[in-house]
């Protein structure tokens, strides 16, 4: 089997070191290229033609976003993780280059230069695995060394562009299941759940959601402290409905989003207010989408609305079966427009998932049932 190739973008020796260790501690990955700044990457990537990139948001020539804009710009569309320090500078420029390309981000443990960088490890691991399985198009022998194609990546997935006689494409497992929704239906909040590529998928969603959709909607977005009170005050701005990082003891009110706090499990209680735990993770991950849908059930029973959207993993798929179970309407993110089809995937194999639909028409789903139209 081919190795993964990856190039490893950080102007910190140390941690270029450390980044290509940690990725080749993994058999299936090959560390090909390591440059320490943006302008070399931009310079060097097609001779390299790698399947990955790890990217650091800042370094001193040409930082992350930059860099990003400049391969926007000369057509160099290759799937990157950027790897960030949580400041609260870093936090905005990181979600700037997901806003400019990059598919996901790992943060820094401590710093610009993490001495601990080794705690990334699994993680950074487990997204390289997932974001290189969902490229549509796998690496084309015959074009091994050569420069004439490139990783093209737009709002759905990242996918090779190859001359077609020598393209192989997987096969499609795209689904369709859609049910008819009682118009009277009683729905009093929505709940949804994303991770890789969610912030973007989130901002689709969301925005298009009217100031008086009536109910309030909480979202796990897997993201670490640190980012999501930025995440969330940038959608604030977007949004007709306000939008608020949750906090313990935060009263609820309709026609409000409440992101979760990252790092804390996001609850509702019984007295309808939030509630914010540092139980362990579930799944890995905290917040977790389940805990907050399956505290949802307790307070809002069967007159709920979930959906989940991009990421990797099976966080919320058994969320999502419960809120079936009780009466509640699901919905999953369609392959076709998924970063990463591993939540939807999860979900939708529960058999409890009601409409399957791709990412344009999810908002457009949630206000017809809500509103019971």
């Amino acid at each position: 089997m081919d190795k993964i190739k990856i190039i490893v973008v950080d102007d910190s020796a140390f941690m270029r070191k450390a980044i290509s260790d940690m990725i080749e501690s993994e058999s299936t990955f090959e560390v090909i290229a390591k440059f320490r700044d943006g302008r070399e990457l931009i310079e060097k990537v097609d001779k390299y033609n790698p399947d990955l990139i790890t990217l650091d948001v800042h370094m001193k020539d040409l930082d992350g976003l930059a860099t990003l804009k400049e391969l926007k710009k000369s057509g160099k569309n290759y799937p990157i993780i950027m790897v960030s320090s949580a400041t609260t500078e870093g936090s905005k420029m990181t979600l700037d280059c997901l806003d400019n390309g990059a598919i996901s981000f790992i943060p820094k443990p401590s710093g610009s230069i993490s001495l601990d960088i080794i705690k990334i490890r699994n993680d950074l691991v487990e997204q390289i695995k997932s974001i290189t399985s969902s490229m549509k198009f796998k690496r084309n022998p015959l074009l091994e060394n050569k420069t004439n194609y490139k990783v093209e990546q737009n709002s759905t997935v990242s996918s090779f562009n190859l001359p077609k006689e020598n393209s192989v494409r997987e096969s499609s497992m795209n689904m369709e299941r859609i049910i008819s929704i009682p118009k009277n239906k009683r729905i009093d909040a929505v709940v949804i759940g994303a991770s890789t590529g969610g912030p973007k998928a989130l901002q689709e969603v969301l925005t298009k959601l009217p100031y008086n959709l009536g109910v309030p909607v909480f979202v796990v977005q897997h993201m670490p402290e640190g980012f999501t009170k930025v995440f969330a005050e940038r959608l604030d701005k977007a949004c007709e409905m306000k939008v608020v990082e949750a906090d313990d003891g935060m009263k609820i009110y309709n026609d409000t989003i409440y992101i979760a706090k990252g790092g804390k499990h996001m609850t509702i209680s019984s007295n309808s207010s939030i509630k914010l735990n540092e139980e362990p993770p579930i799944w890995g991950v905290r917040p977790a989408v389940d805990k907050l849908f399956n505290s949802a059930i307790n307070v809002y029973k069967g007159n709920l609305v979930s959906a989940i959207l991009t990421g990797m993993g099976r966080d919320g798929a058994d969320g999502t079966a419960n809120i079936k179970d009780s009466g509640g309407i699901t919905i999953s993110e369609d392959k076709s427009t998924c970063t990463i089809y591993g939540m939807p995937k999860a979900a939708y194999e529960t058999g409890k998932v009601d409409l399957v639909v791709p990412l344009d028409q999810v908002a457009n789903n949630i206000i017809k049932i809500v509103k019971g139209v």
